[in-house]
């Protein structure tokens, strides 16, 4: 079982803007008046093929599959939502709160995946419980460790309780479930995401240990950390507004580590953070400020990772 992997899905935006659906509970993003439309296509455009192009460069195999104008889907670009590949050959298909971002599932990423030699044995799909206003959005909720198969997730609108509890069951994962908060107009909301405040790679864990209010979750979710080996990193609140929590450990050429993340990512970490993180791979940044103000995520939503089997191997 292999926690990191060498290949990436990502979307390539068509008309990446605010979405208004999302921004009710995602308090990350930014309407920029000053810029138009076409604007802030633009530059999302440029700051996602310069992070595909450095990607490439140290050897993940990305794979990228252009959005389509038939829907209205402005987050496109964070496919790590709706979709999850198991090395088994399962897909989680999941569902999302936002209505317009349920038409970014596409058979067709199906089809090109398995183009390419990847096989999908089995779809487990989710997606029914968007009926009853309960949701689940991929590894955006679900941060999972997949070697000591347990499931982290911060509950939130976006990450029902019960429905997390039926993935675990599913996947067969030990929960381990807790509330993270940020400070809103001095009120405690909680965060919309487990993977804004937290990343899991195979020998540590960045984490917001202050967002977890509650003392008793915060002691578990501390205690199957360590006892599964993982070398804590301890990130402020300030830090995950930053995005910070929002990397990924990835294989390069050579079986090589690299932990991706943002440029406004690595500029507020600080010495002490960074050489802990260098002990566990190279670190590879790219500016994504404009898709980080408008879409609220950052450089681990855009990367779904693929664990699928594939028969040319």
């Amino acid at each position: 079982m292999k926690q990191i992997t060498t290949t990436i899905l990502m979307i390539r935006p068509v008309s990446f803007r605010t979405n208004e659906q999302t921004a009710v509970n995602n308090y990350y993003q930014k309407v920029l008046d000053s810029l138009t439309p076409k604007t802030i296509q633009f530059k999302a455009l440029q700051e996602f093929d310069e992070y595909v192009s450095k990607l490439r460069e140290i050897g993940v195999q990305v794979i990228v599959i252009d959005d389509t104008k038939e829907f209205d889907t402005p987050d496109s670009i964070f496919p790590n939502n709706w979709i999850s590949f198991h090395e088994n050959g399962d897909v989680g298909l999941y569902p999302m709160f936002a209505e317009n971002r349920r038409l970014e599932r596409r058979e067709d990423v199906f089809k090109t995946l398995e183009t390419l030699g990847f096989v999908i044995e089995n779809i487990v799909d989710y997606t029914s419980a968007e009926a009853e206003e309960l949701f689940l959005e991929g590894t955006g909720s679900l941060l999972l460790d997949r070697v000591n198969k347990k499931a982290y997730c911060a509950l939130s609108p976006r990450a029902d309780e019960d429905l997390f509890i039926e993935f675990c069951e599913d996947f067969e994962y030990t929960p381990v479930p807790f509330v993270s908060y940020q400070t809103v107009n001095n009120k405690r909301l909680p965060i919309y995401h487990t993977n804004v405040i937290m990343c899991l790679g195979e020998k540590f864990s960045v984490i917001c240990l202050d967002s977890i209010d509650d003392k008793k979750e915060r002691k578990n979710v501390l205690k199957h950390l360590k006892e599964d080996g993982k070398e804590v990193i301890n990130i402020s609140e300030d830090q995950v507004n930053n995005f910070a929590g929002n990397m990924l450990q990835v294989i390069g050429k050579d079986d090589e580590r690299y932990i991706i993340m943002s440029k406004s990512a690595h500029e507020c970490l600080t010495k002490q953070q960074l050489n802990q993180l260098k002990k566990h791979g190279k670190i590879l940044s790219s500016s994504l400020d404009t898709i980080e103000a408008c879409g609220g995520g950052s450089a681990r939503c855009m990367m779904a990772e693929v664990f699928l089997p594939n028969k040319n191997d």
